[in-house]
Protein backbone atom coordinates (compact mmCIF):
# COMPACT_ATOMS: atom_id res chain seq x y z
CA UNK A 1 0.00 0.00 0.00
CA UNK A 2 1.22 3.19 -0.98
CA UNK A 3 0.23 6.97 0.97
CA UNK A 4 1.27 9.84 -0.41
CA UNK A 5 0.81 13.11 1.25
CA UNK A 6 1.26 16.86 0.06
CA UNK A 7 0.91 19.37 2.27
CA UNK A 8 0.93 23.27 1.57
CA UNK A 9 2.25 25.93 3.11
CA UNK A 10 1.56 29.41 3.64
CA UNK A 11 3.72 31.83 1.31
CA UNK A 12 4.55 33.75 4.25
CA UNK A 13 6.19 30.22 6.24
CA UNK A 14 9.46 31.33 7.42
CA UNK A 15 12.51 29.08 7.43
CA UNK A 16 11.44 27.86 11.13
CA UNK A 17 8.08 26.61 10.63
CA UNK A 18 9.25 25.01 7.42
CA UNK A 19 12.04 23.17 9.46
CA UNK A 20 9.34 22.61 12.12
CA UNK A 21 6.98 20.98 9.38
CA UNK A 22 10.07 18.88 7.74
CA UNK A 23 11.33 17.45 11.11
CA UNK A 24 7.57 16.26 12.52
CA UNK A 25 6.87 14.35 8.70
CA UNK A 26 10.82 12.80 9.83
CA UNK A 27 9.19 11.57 13.03
CA UNK A 28 7.08 9.20 11.27
CA UNK A 29 9.98 7.33 9.84
CA UNK A 30 10.25 5.66 13.32
CA UNK A 31 6.89 4.09 12.97
CA UNK A 32 7.72 0.07 12.54
CA UNK A 33 5.07 -0.95 10.36
CA UNK A 34 6.61 1.97 7.13
CA UNK A 35 8.98 -0.62 4.86
CA UNK A 36 9.93 2.57 3.19
CA UNK A 37 9.58 6.39 3.14
CA UNK A 38 10.59 9.29 1.20
CA UNK A 39 10.47 13.27 2.35
CA UNK A 40 10.30 15.52 -0.53
CA UNK A 41 10.12 19.70 -2.21
CA UNK A 42 9.03 19.88 -5.23
CA UNK A 43 11.60 19.23 -8.06
CA UNK A 44 12.71 21.84 -10.56
CA UNK A 45 10.63 20.83 -13.09
CA UNK A 46 8.59 22.34 -15.44
CA UNK A 47 5.36 21.20 -17.23
CA UNK A 48 2.17 22.00 -17.62
CA UNK A 49 0.84 18.94 -15.74
CA UNK A 50 3.37 19.44 -12.72
CA UNK A 51 2.05 20.45 -9.18
CA UNK A 52 4.63 22.48 -7.54
CA UNK A 53 2.52 24.51 -5.24
CA UNK A 54 3.02 21.98 -2.24
CA UNK A 55 5.86 22.28 0.19
CA UNK A 56 6.61 19.28 1.19
CA UNK A 57 5.79 15.63 0.20
CA UNK A 58 5.67 12.33 2.28
CA UNK A 59 5.79 9.16 1.09
CA UNK A 60 5.44 5.89 3.05
CA UNK A 61 5.03 2.14 1.69
CA UNK A 62 3.29 -0.78 3.75
CA UNK A 63 3.28 -4.03 3.18
CA UNK A 64 -0.60 -4.28 3.05
CA UNK A 65 -3.50 -2.08 4.56
CA UNK A 66 -3.16 -3.58 7.89
CA UNK A 67 0.10 -2.11 7.97
CA UNK A 68 -1.57 1.15 7.03
CA UNK A 69 -3.52 1.08 9.28
CA UNK A 70 -1.36 0.70 12.81
CA UNK A 71 0.27 4.17 11.00
CA UNK A 72 -2.64 6.02 10.94
CA UNK A 73 -3.80 5.19 14.60
CA UNK A 74 0.10 4.93 15.78
CA UNK A 75 0.82 7.75 19.12
CA UNK A 76 3.75 9.20 16.86
CA UNK A 77 1.13 9.94 13.71
CA UNK A 78 -1.09 11.21 16.41
CA UNK A 79 1.23 13.69 17.99
CA UNK A 80 2.51 14.37 14.98
CA UNK A 81 -0.73 15.80 13.79
CA UNK A 82 -1.18 17.33 16.95
CA UNK A 83 1.68 18.95 17.43
CA UNK A 84 2.14 20.52 13.25
CA UNK A 85 -1.46 20.60 11.97
CA UNK A 86 -0.73 24.37 12.69
CA UNK A 87 1.96 24.34 9.95
CA UNK A 88 -0.06 23.54 7.12
CA UNK A 89 -2.89 25.60 4.94
CA UNK A 90 -4.05 21.99 3.05
CA UNK A 91 -3.06 18.80 3.25
CA UNK A 92 -4.37 16.71 -0.14
CA UNK A 93 -3.43 12.34 0.57
CA UNK A 94 -3.45 10.02 -2.39
CA UNK A 95 -3.68 6.54 -1.21
CA UNK A 96 -3.14 3.54 -3.75
CA UNK A 97 -2.50 -0.33 -3.73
Amino acid sequence: MIHHVFFYMSPEATTEQKEALRSGIHSLTSIETIKQWHIGTPAPTDRPVIERGYAFSWLALFENGDDEAVYQSHPVHLEFIKNCAHLWTKVIVYDSI
